[in-house]
């Protein structure tokens, strides 16, 4: 009789016991093909109803599938993001992981981890999971996104675009794979990340500025600014055709129908009061996905509130298996696979009720290497906030021009106004203290710039929110409810130069900061 080693046994037990396409012979489980873009919102998407950004082919997938029309992340910042999506943990749960520009903790293992150890191939090309150090393992660099397709680049439409040819990095991926085994693959976009070639959306979209039909209240309604959005926009049509190359390279070989492609974005758009806080177009993300094998009644929106602390467990259910059973931290998603299966719509199932987001340190600027630590609840579609240091600057300091706001026509011309004297409320809105509360209905108001705290006919749901919003976080052991919460500040960046940035700066050894700050302008530090 055959001997069989206790590995083998774990692996007939998880074959008997999670639901799994998994069967004797060759592996007939789904490839997954997860395209993620670098700073896109939501409302910037055609399945979303946009009218200036033209995204065809991912049209096809929401129409071929399923488009998730209440889509957060739980942290609008590109690492942190990552963070989440591969772990499955809210930031605050993460420890050093939950800032931006620091480090991977070694103990975490991520979910492209697992794949690799349940039989996946798993690869990436672009943008991993950056900016940080992801550490090492046996001396060489972690790989958290899978192994790096990275060789082939091209001229890009515009000087601004990330040279690599994402397409054919992925068509290589699959000329070496033998068909027997699934694969996972990571396509991180660099686009619509700034910086953008000014003009590029009128002069190479070939669209009109007064295509817009609106601005969004917090910034000024002016050419720069609706140029700004264009440049945005054009990258996400990069991002777009892009898709569309991988779809058609795995029609031509065969592979599309048994393929689950998921695309969507780390973060919100790249503009102040977005990218980096807690309103509705800093976390409400894009998210789509196609699976023609496996998803029932395709062409439909789903509704439910989905977060990205869900992505890890879906995923690995869509595999076969669970990362706890494989040495990951416990999550805090779960997975909405049966949605994939599922004919009814939300209204006639109760799904998640809630969400919760936040964040911690985004970028340096602020003394004492502070975060802008933030928790928040959304629940029946209203926002409420807990700014935790409100005496801190949401953005950064001014006199090192507002760190986690980038460089751009938009900051530039709210800037430009505030010093003159003109518009303040816009200044105030992106770059202003905030109030310790802020409580937002998304229905009415999804710019998120009419604080509802004080009304007396609300105060009974502010009080609400709040005990709910705080029983939870203490459920979630989050530090900062055990006022432990500065340990989040004295986690290292990425490199030592960035430590104590605004003392170096302020008394004098930092001259030419915006060399350290390349993603922000020289005129954005305000006199001293």
């Amino acid at each position: 009789m055959m001997k069989t080693d206790s590995r083998s046994l774990a692996v007939l037990a998880l074959m008997v016991t999670v639901p799994t396409m998994a069967a004797p012979g060759p592996d007939k489980r789904p490839n997954i093909l997860f395209c993620i873009g670098d700073d896109a919102s939501y409302h910037h998407f055609s399945p979303a109803g946009c009218s200036w950004v033209s995204t065809p082919n991912i049209q096809r997938v929401a129409n071929e599938g399923i488009q998730f029309d209440r889509c957060y992340t739980p942290n609008a910042k590109s690492a942190p993001s990552r963070s989440v999506i591969l772990t499955g943990c809210y930031s605050w749960q993460l420890g050093e992981a939950a800032n931006h520009i620091g480090y991977f903790p070694e103990e975490l293992k991520v979910f492209t981890e697992v794949l690799s150890e349940v039989g996946y191939k798993v690869a990436c090309t672009g943008k991993g999971w950056v900016p940080g150090n992801p550490g090492t393992i046996n001396g060489q660099p972690r790989e958290l996104t899978g192994t790096p397709y990275q060789e082939h680049v091209k001229v890009p439409p515009t000087r601004c675009i990330n040279k690599r040819d994402y397409y054919r990095n992925f068509e290589t991926f699959l000329s070496e794979q033998d068909g027997e085994q699934p694969w996972f693959f990571w396509f991180g976009a660099h686009e619509p990340h700034r910086r953008y070639e000014y003009g590029t959306g009128v002069r190479l979209g070939h669209k009109k500025t007064s295509d817009i039909p609106e601005v969004p209240v917090f910034w000024p309604d002016n050419e720069e600014v609706r140029n700004d959005l264009l440049d945005y926009g054009y990258e996400i049509e990069y991002f777009d055709t892009v898709i569309g190359q991988m779809l058609a390279e795995l029609e031509r070989r065969g592979e599309l129908d048994n393929t689950l492609v998921i695309v969507t974005a780390d973060n919100g758009m790249p503009f102040p009061r977005c990218k980096g806080n807690d309103y509705e177009y800093a976390n409400h993300m894009p998210f789509y996905m196609m699976w023609k094998e496996g998803i029932v009644h395709p062409g439909r929106h789903e509704n439910s509130l989905i977060n990205f602390i869900d992505l890890a467990p879906t995923i690995l259910e869509i595999a076969g298996t669970t990362g706890e059973a494989h040495g990951m931290k416990a999550v805090s998603g779960k997975s909405f696979f049966r949605i994939l299966k599922d004919r009814q719509t939300r209204r006639e199932r109760q799904e998640r009720r809630e969400l919760l987001l936040g964040r911690e340190r985004n970028d340096f600027g602020r003394p004492h290497n502070q975060g802008y630590p933030i928790r928040a609840i959304i629940r029946d579609n209203y926002l409420y906030i807990w700014n935790m240091k409100p005496q801190l600057y949401p953005a950064g300091n001014p006199e090192t021009g507002y760190t986690e706001t980038g460089g751009s026509p938009t900051k530039t011309a709210i800037l430009e106004l505030n010093r003159k004297g003109q518009e303040r409320r816009l200044w105030e809105l992106s770059f202003g203290f905030r109030p310790e509360y802020e409580l937002y209905d998304l229905d009415r108001d999804p710019y998120c710039v009419n604080n509802l705290i004080g009304h007396p006919e609300l105060q009974s749901l502010v009080e609400a929110l709040d005990r709910r919003l705080k029983g939870r976080l203490l459920e979630e052991d989050d530090p900062r409810m055990e006022g432990k919460g500065d340990i989040f500040d004295s986690y290292r960046f990425d490199k030592e130069e960035k430590w104590n940035f605004y003392e170096r700066f302020m008394n004098g050894e930092i001259k030419e900061a915006w060399k350290m700050t390349r993603w922000i302008l020289p005129s954005d530090y305000e006199r001293k």
